[in-house]
């Protein structure tokens, strides 16, 4: 876990993208104080506090969410007395997933969950206390700390229902969430391919200098051209496959990932030629995500691609 000054009193704490909930979080350290993003457990959260505490004064006053995902918010609860701000759809989706699910599979002997289970021993899910925003937004909100504005610009539905974007106008700076993955294969929940090119289209225009992603590491514009690039290629790979009949599986393992294979956890592309299927058959973008079917489709890619 590594804290790196990117501005001004800004920072963020940064984890090396080693697969599932490995993210990053920030902080702007003026104005009381606001945290971007929590992480997946409780002694996780501990360890980014106490590396915030290296350089803040005193507690945060405030915690913002970008999404509703646990590896984003589910250290919520040990900010107890700042504001938690978050957009109103991130806040009525904070019960779709469950910290007591999540201890299950990690501590399961199914071998069809062997891989996901793997992924999760990094991890402690108990004592979690879901601790939802309760500062709500719609467009947009913005906060001036101590001569520092900051702006929380709703892109979504993007990778999920509710994604936010965390702006810093003079210091050039983004954090970006789940909106943006680097150099690591992206999932996405809620939304369209469209709407996410078009939120990555957002975080372009701001012109940022750097940009803080939800997992991997920092970097500037290339980051959200080159995510934009990845979902362009996934779905146009995938059309001609669903509209051939094939399986999502097997259409995933039939499109040749190229510059994107060594991207970490390649075989997330199972997730993405589901959002495909799904946009095609014309379903909500809130559709349900099987999870554990996609988990198995990962396993079954990574064995096809080891053959």
């Amino acid at each position: 876990m590594e804290l790196r000054e990117i501005g001004n009193h800004v920072f963020a704490c940064l984890q090396p993208d080693r697969g599932l909930g490995w993210s990053n979080s920030g902080l702007i350290n003026s104005g009381g104080g606001l945290v971007v993003d929590t992480f997946w457990d409780l002694a996780r959260t501990r360890q980014m506090i106490e590396q915030y505490e290296r350089v803040w004064s005193g507690p945060p006053r405030r915690v913002a969410n970008t999404h509703h995902n646990g590896d984003h918010c589910w250290g919520n609860q040990l900010f107890a007395d700042a504001e938690i701000i978050g957009h109103r759809l991130c806040a009525e989706a904070f019960g779709k997933e469950s910290p007591e699910l999540m201890q299950s599979i990690r501590n399961s002997d199914d071998p069809a969950l062997a891989g996901f289970a793997a992924g999760l021993q990094e991890y402690d899910f108990s004592g979690i206390e879901l601790t939802p925003p309760t500062t709500l937004i719609e467009d947009r909100l913005d906060l001036e700390l101590d001569g520092t504005p900051v702006e929380l610009i709703y892109v979504g539905p993007a990778h999920t229902i509710g994604d936010v974007i965390v702006h810093l106008p003079q210091q050039r700076v983004v954090f970006a969430g789940d909106v943006l993955f680097r150099l690591c294969t992206p999932i996405g929940w809620e939304g369209t391919f469209a709407n996410w090119s078009a939120a990555l289209d957002r975080i372009i225009a701001l012109d940022p200098e750097v940009v803080v992603p939800g997992h991997g590491p920092v970097c500037g514009l290339e980051g959200p051209r080159e995510m934009k690039a990845y979902l362009e290629y996934v779905r146009a790979e995938t059309e001609p496959h669903f509209h051939a009949g094939l399986s999502e599986i097997e259409a995933a393992k039939r499109i040749d990932l190229g510059p994107y294979a060594g991207w970490n956890e390649p075989e997330r592309l199972i997730f993405n030629v589901a959002r495909a299927y799904r946009e095609l058959r014309g379903e909500a973008v809130d559709a349900p995500v099987d999870v554990m079917a996609m988990a198995g489709g990962m396993a079954e890619l990574r064995r096809h691609w080891q053959a």
